[in-house]
């Protein structure tokens, strides 16, 4: 099982609206996550818009490659971009980069 963590940056003016967003994800978007493996996803955020994400899959770029391949990621994609920092013309899914794990406590 690959542990995946990356790093977005939430723009602080839209930090409500980002939070309550997550409060109702939609039903076709937990399905599409769990069917594409993606297990034990969790989202972290900090008062100024750090948001840390970690999920665990067993192949990271199968993973990956299974939601861009949903009609329902490419919705809540154009929906979550402008609640984002830097992405320079990407969609946020495409714009983080995995963070390189050094330590795990088993």
């Amino acid at each position: 099982m690959q542990r995946v963590s990356f790093v977005l940056k939430v723009r602080e003016e839209r930090l409500d609206d980002y939070i309550a967003r997550h409060e109702r994800v939609w039903p076709d978007m937990l399905d599409a996550l769990r069917g594409t493996g993606w297990t034990n996803y969790t989202l972290f955020i900090r008062p100024d818009g750090m948001l840390i994400g970690y999920f665990e899959t067993e192949d990271l770029q199968a993973a990956l490659d299974g939601m861009s391949s949903t009609e329902v990621n490419a919705r809540w994609q154009a929906e979550m971009a402008p609640f984002f920092e830097s992405l320079d013309g990407k969609r946020p899914d495409e714009a983080f980069v995995p963070l390189t794990e050094v330590f795990h406590l088993d």
